[in-house]
């Protein structure tokens, strides 16, 4: 949720993802010796919010366009989820890694798979409502 006011300020999500992203690289391997533990969340925080960059509002001043954005959020958090417990390819992969590595990289690829599945959507939705005017 705290992400959620970043949607209309891209720049400024960018930047709380790479923070959040290093910040969660350097304590992973310090705070749990290593292992992904349920109560390190900084690795959930940086991938849902990777995730939240192909839910941007087309137009950050037009209410109707922000509420899509919320919208499309709900559905990245319900993908990332999916694909972080899952663990498909890539995530997988990460995951099986020790250290920061596999604690931060198999959130971060599972948001990106998340924005990814989003931007393809999103992407056929505008193909489809422009080939019918």
């Amino acid at each position: 949720l705290l992400g959620l006011p970043l949607l209309k300020r891209p720049k400024a999500l960018v930047g709380a993802i790479g923070v959040v992203s290093i910040a969660g690289w350097w304590a992973a391997d310090r705070a749990g010796e290593g292992e992904d533990h349920s109560w390190i969340v900084i690795d959930e925080v940086a991938g849902m919010w990777v995730s939240l960059l192909a839910c941007l509002p087309e137009d950050a001043e037009d209410p109707a366009s922000v509420r899509k954005s919320l919208g499309l959020s709900v559905l990245a958090f319900a993908l990332f989820r999916l694909f972080d417990i899952k663990k498909p390819g890539p995530v997988g992969y990460l995951d099986r890694k020790h250290g920061a590595t596999g604690i931060m990289g198999d959130d971060l690829v599972a948001g990106v798979m998340a924005a990814g599945c989003i931007k393809a959507a999103r992407l056929v939705a505008r193909h489809l409502l422009s080939s019918k005017g």
